[in-house]
């Protein structure tokens, strides 16, 4: 399904001035979303109808979720008004009372904007639940008709059901730890490159990672598992007339804790590598990584992200995952060097990939660090003009929070000669060498001498709205910071969550003070 976007700018003499500039991009809802019931399995060709419903103006009632699901599924919390959720106004005046009065909020695509999914599968192999829990208990809701979910993984999900029940896969029992499979990733790459760009979206193909009950591929379940990942391949792979799938891998799991997924993986079918294209570069994604679930609102927050960035500037990006912002400003912004820090080491092989697709003439040092961002935060940040954050719902460590604040107290510490970015010989900490040991450099350019500077800008990309109220006012106590920009995404379309960009500066007095004084006392 295709959905047909509306820019549409809501201008400011009709409304209030607090309220913030809202893109809204919307579709109607057609027939294709209408409920089934008494429902059998439907053929492919009958998910996928339907792949181009005609544009209508956004209103509550055209941005209604209309969802057979929603009374007893615990993805979506409310049914209206999608392109402007109620959390958009308190963001607003949250904003307005910091100084910046131009706050936006961009809506996104509202329908089938899912394109990563992590369902449970339970029930029987004659009758397979795939989907999500109920809120508060560990009963799976069946959600074939999910308005979220990108048309193909509701698709595939079908498709996996048919599996099921014709080779007999028994799923997961959580109260006995017995059965076969106990989870499915559904991961949509929307890139092909044999396709118009207009057409790339709606024929996006489902690399599909099944989460089976057992520590490996010996086991004595794994002719089923094998047998299920043959099924799906035969009648979703290529040769089929609709191609759904582009890959199918295992996971390995028997924790008997909630953690979806185990350490050993194994590529059954398809393709290796996962490609999407994101903020002007091609992405390498295994299914281990952390992947954006809207693809399309990151893109735009990427988009809106580069423009605070200046050319040749020196970046290091914290909670980098695979490197996915830094590596698109070091394209997109010509970067003298860039730095991506992050502390799950299953990133690095997709940081790997994703480097060598960057664009050959690039003038800029890169590298990737296996880190933890909480331990010695200052020897990331010493080097760079911005920082970037994007850190998990919990916000910023605590100790990042206090190297950010008081950045300007110890600029002239770091511009000494026993800096660690100047000395790396001399370095002794055990954190910084395992640091360095499971770094990735790359020259793409003639070598530059190593900067001493310490961040101008800082670029903090939000998750969790709670969280970064509270770094929000930390940053800000220490007079160091001053919030410059504010922008909001709709990234959960049906949910009372936002993702926030926003950009602040250091304040120019702040760090010539420092210097002044401290001349003033080298003659004594």
């Amino acid at each position: 399904m295709a959905s047909t976007f509306l820019s549409v700018s809501v201008r400011p003499p009709p409304r209030p001035p607090s309220l913030p500039l809202i893109n809204c991009r919307t579709t109607t809802n057609s027939s294709h979303f209408a409920s089934r019931t008494q429902r059998e399995p439907p053929p492919l060709t009958s998910i996928l109808q339907n792949p181009n419903p005609s544009p209508s103006p956004p209103s509550s009632l055209t941005c209604a979720l209309e969802c057979p699901h929603f009374q007893s599924c615990s993805g979506c919390t409310h049914e209206y008004n999608l392109h402007h959720p109620a959390i958009v106004d308190e963001a607003t005046d949250f904003f307005k009372a910091l100084g910046v009065s131009d706050f936006t909020f961009d809506s996104c695509r509202l329908w089938g904007w899912r394109c990563r999914a992590k369902l449970a599968v339970r029930g029987s192999s004659s009758e397979p639940l795939i989907g999500l829990y109920e809120e508060g208990t560990h009963n799976i809701i069946n959600i074939p008709d999910c308005k979220a979910h990108h048309p193909r993984i509701n698709a595939a999900v079908e498709l996996l059901k048919q599996g099921i029940a014709e080779l007999n896969v028994e799923p997961y029992d959580e109260d006995k730890g017995t059965g076969e499979l106990r989870y499915v990733q559904m991961a949509v790459t929307t890139y092909d490159t044999s396709l118009p760009v207009s057409q790339r979206y709606q024929n996006g193909k489902v690399q599909v990672a099944l989460v089976w009950n057992s520590r490996n591929e010996n086991s004595p379940s794994s002719e089923k598992l094998n047998a299920l990942a043959n099924y799906l391949w035969r009648n979703g792979g290529p040769r089929r007339k609709i191609n759904i799938i582009h890959s199918l891998w295992a996971n390995f799991q028997t924790s008997t804790n909630n953690i979806i997924f185990g350490n050993r993986w194994r590529h059954l079918f398809g393709g290796g590598d996962f490609w999407e294209h994101i903020g002007g570069i091609d992405v390498s994604l295994a299914p281990s990584s952390f992947g954006q679930a809207n693809t399309k609102a990151f893109d735009s927050l990427l988009r809106k992200l580069q423009k605070y960035v200046p050319y040749g500037a020196s970046v290091v990006d914290l909670y980098a995952g695979a490197g996915v912002i830094g590596l698109s400003l070091a394209a997109t912004r010509k970067c003298r060097s860039v730095k991506c820090v992050e502390v799950n080491k299953e990133s690095k092989l997709s940081f790997g990939k994703t480097v060598e697709r960057l664009p050959v003439n690039l003038d800029c040092s890169i590298s990737w660090h296996q880190a933890d961002t909480s331990i010695e935060p200052l020897s990331w940040l010493v080097g760079s003009e911005v920082v970037v954050v994007d850190p998990p719902r919990k916000g910023l460590e605590p100790s990042l929070v206090d190297a950010l604040r008081t950045i300007s107290s110890v600029e002239l510490n770091y511009r000494l000669p026993e800096s660690p970015s100047l000395k790396a010989k001399d370095e002794k900490r055990p954190w910084i060498l395992r640091a360095k040991e499971a770094s990735m450099q790359y020259k793409l350019g003639p070598t530059k001498e190593e900067s001493d500077s310490l961040p101008q800008t800082l670029i903090y990309v939000s998750c969790g709205w709670q969280s970064f109220k509270e770094d929000c006012a930390s940053l800000l106590s220490g007079k160091t910071w001053h919030l410059d920009k504010a922008h909001g995404f709709n990234f959960f379309p049906g949910t009372q969550s936002i993702e926030i960009l926003a950009v602040f500066k250091r304040h120019r007095g702040a760090s010539v003070k420092k210097k002044k004084s401290g001349k003033k006392k080298r003659p004594s």
